[in-house]
């Protein structure tokens, strides 16, 4: 079972047990964090839209960090125009430890209906 969820305008594809990086959030470490998700797959086949507005990613934060640095560098020819900056993105890694699948509207009517019939028949 995998999904597909959305955080900081890019989207992850997570089965349980990944790690990941993100966007860092405002979240400390031992933290749990819960994202929606977008396209969720399993042995059944796949499900998006309506079919998934309930189901969640369940994560542990486990670091906060920084990237390796990259350097930037702009140049300008035949102007001695030149700027070295460097640049370390920041980053949050956490642990799936559940993806909630979403429940089948068709059942939970069928559930609502019963103690509907059951107190007709009285």
């Amino acid at each position: 079972m995998y999904a597909i969820f959305e955080n900081g305008s890019k989207q992850y594809r997570v089965s349980e047990g990944d790690t990941v990086k993100l966007e860092k959030l405002d979240a400390n470490v031992g933290d749990t964090v819960e994202f929606p998700v977008i396209l969720l797959a399993d042995e059944k086949g796949i499900a998006v839209g309506a079919e998934v507005e309930s189901a969640k990613v369940t994560a542990t934060v486990v670091a906060q960090g920084k990237a390796k640095k990259i350097i930037v560098f702009k140049y300008k020819a035949k102007k001695n125009e030149r700027k070295k900056q460097g640049h370390r993105q920041p980053f949050t890694e956490v642990k799936v430890t559940a993806i909630g699948a979403a429940k089948k509207k068709a059942k939970k009517a069928k559930a609502e209906e019963a103690p509907a019939e059951e107190a007709k028949a009285e």
